[in-house]
């Protein structure tokens, strides 16, 4: 379906956990949006290859809603409410408050920087001499490099290769654009071709050989280069909280909130904290296990950075994510739920891995806000103590 459009009702899931409140919520979200939940059905084995080996059994996860979402982006425009697979109490109502304060304040501004995926192969030579050699060659030939690379793949194209030589090696920052895709399997076949390229073109004085990943890419890591250059998709969220708004939804003013964010980032910089946000990996693996994303990744695209201000009586916050490496096409988004859960949001088609990079990070930003009001009222213990136990 297209960006969903609220027809009427209310605005927030309804709340209960009986059976009787699972299709009450079903239906609110028909009434809301339009589109219906398909009903639960487990992917059968002979879909699972090429994403799970030795499988026995299945686990499952319950699949929750929070929103409204309202954004305003140049891939994501309109009103979203976001599919969530989580074992934690509280996070599906708290990004649903924290995205209602934002609702109610016009919506979250999100704009899409750029979309780049690395292989970081790493040649290793017999001396810097060699190496030396090899730099001056990679330049004049990658014309060449990127047809080797590009062959293996319909949609990657290598945007560039940067070197970075050390001693007697040299690192190749192979850069690409994944269109749809995530991308990490595509730039590992394409930097596999082309490295095999350079083996049999490059003449050497004596013997050298290549390992595909240097860890250069950080792939799975958290990594100062990511955060300063991005990997995948680098989004910005955006948004001035109202606040009448603050102090009737998260009940904290304007000034509390941004001398929150101060305190939040001293301790954070003094605990070495990578990125400075609350708990981004909250968002993202919910997302990403409800969308059919690679999981691990959070260990690397959780490390955005979160800031905000007082502007008279609101409060301006914003987010930038720049490392979500998220895809449409290819791994788990296949899968029954995960692409049902996919054309529900609208991410299907040109630039849809773009679009929901966006509604990522609007996301986001609204669990971000909730818990920081949350921490500011003194209401976070009480909330998990309500909401986060039996």
């Amino acid at each position: 379906m297209n960006d969903p459009t609220p027809t009427g009702g209310k605005l927030t899931p309804p709340r209960g956990y009986t059976a009787d409140d699972v299709e009450r919520r079903r239906q609110w979200l028909v009434q809301r949006t339009g589109a219906s939940v398909p009903p639960f059905q487990l992917d059968e084995p002979e879909q699972l290859q090429g994403l799970c080996e030795n499988q026995i059994g299945y686990v499952g996860i319950p699949l929750s809603v929070a929103g409204p979402l309202r954004i305003h982006g140049r891939y994501a425009e309109g009103e979203f409410y976001i599919p969530l697979c989580t074992l934690e109490g509280t996070l599906a109502l708290s990004m649903t408050r924290g995205l209602l304060a934002t609702y109610m304040s016009g919506g979250v501004h999100v704009r899409h920087i750029k979309q780049e995926l690395s292989r970081c192969p790493i040649f290793n030579f017999d001396d810097h001499v060699d190496a030396g050699r090899f730099l001056d060659w990679i330049e004049p030939n990658i014309p060449a490099i990127r047809a080797a690379a590009e062959a293996t793949t319909r949609h990657g194209k290598l945007l560039r290769i940067e070197r970075h030589p050390i001693h007697n090696r040299v690192i190749l920052d192979c850069v690409y654009h994944t269109a749809e895709a995530a991308g990490q399997n595509m730039v590992t076949l394409a930097t596999e071709a082309a490295c095999q390229f350079i083996m049999q073109s490059f003449q050497a004085e004596r013997p050298f050989h290549y390992l595909i990943e240097s860890n250069f890419s950080a792939d799975k890591n958290p990594a100062y280069r990511s955060l300063v250059h991005g990997r995948g998709h680098h989004v910005i969220a955006s948004c001035r909280i109202r606040g009448s708004v603050l102090k009737r939804l998260l009940r904290v003013d304007a000034a509390e909130l941004a001398a929150c964010f101060t305190d939040l980032h001293i301790g954070s910089q003094l605990a070495g904290v990578l990125g400075l946000n609350l708990h981004l990996s909250n968002t993202l693996a919910a997302i990403y296990l409800a969308t059919g994303q690679d999981v691990a990744c959070v260990a690397e695209n959780a490390i955005g950075l979160c800031h905000g201000e007082q502007v008279g009586d609101d409060f301006v916050g914003s987010l930038s994510l720049p490392t979500l490496t998220v895809g449409t096409i290819g791994g788990a988004t296949r899968l029954h739920q995960q692409r049902a859960n996919l054309e529900f949001l609208g991410c299907t088609g040109p630039d849809s891995s773009r679009k929901l990079a966006e509604i990522i990070c609007g996301a986001a930003f609204g669990l971000e806000l909730s818990l920081a009001g949350a921490i500011v009222s003194h209401e976070f213990a009480d909330a998990h103590a309500m909401f986060g136990r039996k």
